[in-house]
């Protein structure tokens, strides 16, 4: 079981199972977030996460054909994981916001290089994407 919470530790939550996918996103949108570095993150199973104790607020962008949800504390802001229709029951899960961030020692993937800075490190034999990857049938 993994334990996680905000900066100011109001909200808090727990989430088991094992990471479906540990990844380090480039995209403008999480370097926004992140204030500026790729933004990492595990896939965890939704039917395994809960929030112990706080409360959230969501932000959606209404501009984006497919846009994600972010949930964040609703005290201090700390953005906590986003839900998206690219993974279905699955959350994607802040790296950061974990009480042990020791179970993600390095990324499975790294994803929209396309935005990636120059400051940017990247992990030697990581597969990399400009995008993001669409399954294949």
């Amino acid at each position: 079981m993994l334990t996680g919470r905000c900066y100011c530790g109001a909200l808090k939550y727990s989430v088991g199972g094992d990471p479906i996918m540990k990844g380090n996103c480039h995209c403008r949108e999480c370097q926004y977030i992140s204030g500026g570095q790729p933004n990492s993150y595990l896939v965890m199973p939704d039917s395994d996460f809960k929030y112990i104790s706080g409360t959230t607020a969501t932000f959606t962008r209404t501009d984006l054909e497919k846009p994600r949800t972010r949930e964040f504390c609703s005290n201090c802001g700390t953005h906590i994981l986003t839900r998206s229709e690219f993974r279905p029951g699955a959350i994607v899960l802040k790296v950061g916001t974990l009480d042990d961030m020791s179970v993600f020692d390095k990324p499975d993937i790294a994803i929209f290089l396309k935005d990636r800075q120059p400051f940017h490190l990247l992990h030697d034999g990581v597969p990399t994407h400009d995008d993001f990857p669409m399954p294949t049938d």
